[in-house]
């Protein structure tokens, strides 16, 4: 029995399936399975099994799964106090949301870093159910996007949601909001976040009824305005992201009912006495007027070159 045994059948348990836990992970499919097929064959119980909802727990994948996530835990703080013997800087792993990781992220953790030299960031980017999974196994440190129930959660930014399209856009402009059922019937162009069904802007094609067909999926969310500045369709979008292209008249927004809406980005982590230092010190910062200045900046604060990889696991080997 191994630490990436046991960290695969965490991530499987808390994600719901062998996908999710890879992509977490880094690795392949048949990696997770490989691993979960030797943690069986060790243990002689099946540990999970499939159902009409998933992956689900065995009694014994039951009792297993706290031991297994107590033990990943400990692995990480044993890592943390190696580095720390060794003068090593103290690893932050931060991951976020698509918009924040696109536009707010990277400007906060070099604006950090830079006055914490003791501190080495990461950023990842992930989905609502991931976050929540990592911060709990602590694989990362600190999650800025959505707010996550089981962890401690507090807003971070309040943002305006809005749909934009081009000015020349038959929808773009008017007052009346539009029918659900005509928008349901145009091209929705998203970003990364958009094919989360947790995220804001899935809970708002979800309620507008927008089927799959409908929807373009673009690496980034500024890819996705400049196509609907090209007039390919509607995308939902951040107010203070896109004002400048609305003043040019670059965009336009269009009327939808219940928008724009006020909503928050949320910094969320475990309690304080099972949180590191430097996540600790990331929300202090986070509350000083610089940290507001860099959040409210509507150019992404830093070119897309100053991403640092995503460093999510450590363990697997």
């Amino acid at each position: 029995m191994t630490l990436t045994q046991l960290e695969a059948f965490v991530l499987v348990a808390r994600l719901g399936s062998v996908k999710a836990a890879a992509k977490v992970l880094g690795v392949s499919e048949p990696a997770v399975s490989g691993a979960l097929a030797a943690l069986r064959q060790h243990l002689g119980d099946p540990l999970l099994q499939r159902s009409s909802n998933g992956m689900e727990l065995t009694a014994g994948g039951k009792r297993l799964v706290t031991i297994a996530s107590q033990m990943v835990n400990l692995a990480v703080e044993a890592e943390a106090a190696i580095r720390d013997a060794q003068g090593a800087p103290e690893l932050l792993r931060v991951v976020a949301s698509s918009t924040v990781a696109e536009f707010v992220a990277p400007g906060l953790l070099n604006v950090f870093t830079t006055r914490t030299a003791a501190v080495e960031a990461s950023l990842g980017l992930t989905s609502d159910a991931e976050m929540s999974a990592l911060l709990l196994e602590r694989l990362a440190d600190v999650g800025l996007g959505p707010r996550l129930p089981a962890l401690t959660s507090e807003p971070l930014m309040r943002y305006r949601l809005l749909v934009v399209a081009s000015p020349d856009h038959r929808l773009a402009g008017g007052t009346r909001p539009v029918p659900p059922g005509v928008l349901a019937d145009q091209e929705w162009l998203l970003g990364p976040s958009g094919v989360d069904p947790s995220s804001d802007s899935g809970r708002l094609l979800a309620r507008l009824g927008v089927p799959e067909s409908r929807l373009r999926v673009f690496g980034s969310e500024a890819a996705a305005w400049v196509a609907a500045a090209e007039g390919h369709g509607l995308s939902p979008a951040v107010h203070h992201l896109v004002a400048p292209e609305l003043a040019r008249g670059g965009l336009a927004p269009v009327a939808v009912e219940g928008l724009p809406t006020d909503l928050f980005w949320y910094v969320s982590t475990l309690n304080p006495d099972r949180r590191s230092p430097a996540a600790t010190r990331l929300r202090r910062f986070l509350a000083t007027p610089d940290a507001m200045h860099v959040m409210s900046r509507a150019d992404g604060s830093v070119p897309a070159s100053r991403f640092r990889p995503p460093v999510y696991v450590t363990l697997w080997s």
